[in-house]
Order: structure tokens, then sequence, then C-alpha cells
């Protein structure tokens, strides 16, 4: 326990004047050294910060989550909530992921404790896939982000909803096991079951503090990549790019990939688009970005091994990128 605690302050002290050295670039303060910086740099910075100061929250109420899980949520419980059947199983996750309001930068450690505690991958990627992506949190921005128009936070949730359950599908066909980096996460909780109030508590706060530096590491590095292509690829040779159909979709697909952007917010940002680009292209951005982005690559990579995310990667943006093409005619 107190190795833990040790840890844990050295990387948050770390953290801590990183982000605090990195504001002082944004603000007055740091005004008198910006004349040395390249506005590319200065400009990189905010990006970084920006994403970070809005996914922390949602990291933060993620592993706090994870931590009751990990300390309440029996083994017996989750056998007696998820069937045995793969099609009912698959069914059920994307509904409870549906109902529930997740971001995607805070559900893999959510994921990660259902899956230690006997809940199938494939139903896991079910609950990951609907949970940042239809909640009713994400539909009512995306109903008044196209002014009060029901079509497109319809078309998100259906749609959106189809493509989750293909994926899980095909998860349970191609992906056996638990696809964890580390094999040996604890996913016993028998100790924990005949303590008292506090020390249950005490164990939630401490695998809390687990996961956000599990987490957090690989969070400031895909926020960091994310705002480098932010800031040094050309957006406007990339949007001069999507005119076809084909290409439409796929600018705007890498596009929400690259901004990494909130799923309770991208459809402010998705609806800048709408004048631009076909129904069928912006819904490629508020379907795929929710489901993976950059930044939650790399948190995924924290978890999963790589070969694992890698195919998640390539079949979410094929099952998205086939789904509206087959549907953008109806649209």
């Amino acid at each position: 326990m107190v190795r833990i605690f040790r840890s844990s302050i050295i990387e948050t002290t770390g953290v801590i004047i990183i982000l605090f050295v990195l504001f002082l670039l944004t603000t007055d303060i740091g005004d008198s050294y910006s004349t040395a910086i390249p506005d590319s740099l200065l400009n990189l910075n905010t990006i970084f910060l920006s994403i970070l100061i809005e996914a922390l929250p949602f990291v933060l109420v993620g592993v706090l989550i994870a931590g009751l899980i990990q300390i309440v949520v029996t083994e017996e419980h989750i056998r007696k909530c998820i069937p045995k059947n793969k099609v009912l199983a698959v069914i059920m996750s994307c509904i409870i992921g549906s109902l529930f309001p997740g971001c995607e930068c805070g559900i893999v450690p959510i994921v990660r404790r259902l899956i230690s505690k006997g809940v199938p991958i494939y139903a896991a990627m079910g609950f990951m896939l609907t949970g940042p992506l239809i909640n009713p949190i994400v539909i009512a921005s995306t109903y008044m982000a196209f002014g009060n128009d029901f079509k497109i936070a319809i078309l998100r949730m259906v749609l959106g909803f189809f493509i989750a359950l293909v994926i899980a599908f095909l998860v349970s066909i191609f992906v056996k096991g638990t696809q964890f980096k580390n094999e040996n996460i604890a996913t016993s909780n028998d100790e924990s079951r005949n303590q008292s109030l506090s020390h249950k508590l005490w164990a939630v706060l401490t695998h809390s503090i687990d996961e956000f530096f599990d987490m957090g590491k690989y969070l400031i590095v895909g926020a960091l990549l994310a705002a480098s292509v932010q800031t040094f690829m050309p957006a406007r040779a990339l949007l001069e790019t999507g005119s076809g159909v084909i290409s439409s979709l796929l600018v705007m697909m890498g596009l929400t990939y690259i901004l990494s952007l909130c799923s309770e917010a991208d459809a402010f940002i998705g609806a800048s688009f709408s004048h631009l680009f076909p129904t069928h292209s912006i819904l490629g951005f508020l379907i795929f970005g929710p489901m993976l982005d950059l930044k939650n690559t790399f948190i995924m990579m924290s978890v999963f091994r790589f070969k694992f995310v890698m195919f998640m990667l390539g079949m979410v943006a094929s099952v998205i990128f086939v789904t509206l093409l087959m549907v953008q005619s109806f649209l």
C-alpha cells in the first residue's frame, strides 16, 4: 500500500510540474518567453492541454466506477446477469451501454474490470462501443447541435447500435480469451466480502488510483500525439480531398479519429461541417470517433494486446465505412 502511494505521489508531482509549465506558456505569465517559441508549438501546447482537461474528469469517473466494480461486484453477480447465449449476451451488453452515460475516455477501465470479473470480451466490446456513442447525454447533445432536429440524432443512435452489434458478433467469432497484456490481473474480491464499509471504500480508492495512473500515462501520450497531428497536418488540404462519396467519408472518419473529441461535444463540431459534407460523412464523424479515436487507442493499448487493439481499430473502421456506404443513398 505504501509503495503504491509513493509511486502515485511521484507520478502526480511530475505530471503537475509538466502541466504547470505548459500552462504558463499559454498565459500572460509566459508572454515574455513566447517570442522564443514558435507559434506552432504554442498551438500544440494549447490543443494538448485542452484535450487533457476535457478527458481527465471522465477518466476519473471511469476509474472510480472500475474500483467499485472490483470491490463490490462478484463473479457470481456476473454469471447471473450475463446470458450464456452469445447472441443474447451481445444484445444485452449493447443495450446496457446505450443507457450508460459514459465517455470513451473513461470506458476502458470499466471494461477492463468487467472482463476481469468474467464478462466475455465480445459482450465487453459491445458495452465499450455503445456506451460513449448513444447514451442519453450524447443523443441530447446531437439533437441540440443540429438545430433541434431528430434526424441525425436518430440515425446516429440506430446505425451506431447496429454497427456495435455487428462488431461485437465478429469479436465473438474471431477473438478468444481476455486479450489482456497482463493476464495476471486480479479477479477475486473474496477478501473484501467480510470487510467493513470503511475498508471497502479504502480498497475502492486504492484500486482507482492504480487504474488512474495505468491509464493516465497512455492518455497523455495519446493526447500529445493527437495535438501534434492537429497542429502540423494541413487541415485545408484534408478537407479539399473530401469531395466524393468515398473520399468525404474517409476524410471525416480520419478527422474524428485525429481530433479525439469527447463524445458529449463532438456533435457541435460535426454540425459545423454539415454544409461541406454529405450526411453519411457526417455520420461517419459522429459514429467512428466515440467508438475509437487516437487518444482512446493508446488507452486501450495500456490494457489490451497490441494485435487486438489493431484488430479492433481495423474492424471498427471497416464496418462503419461499409455500413455507411451501403445506406448513403437512402439518407
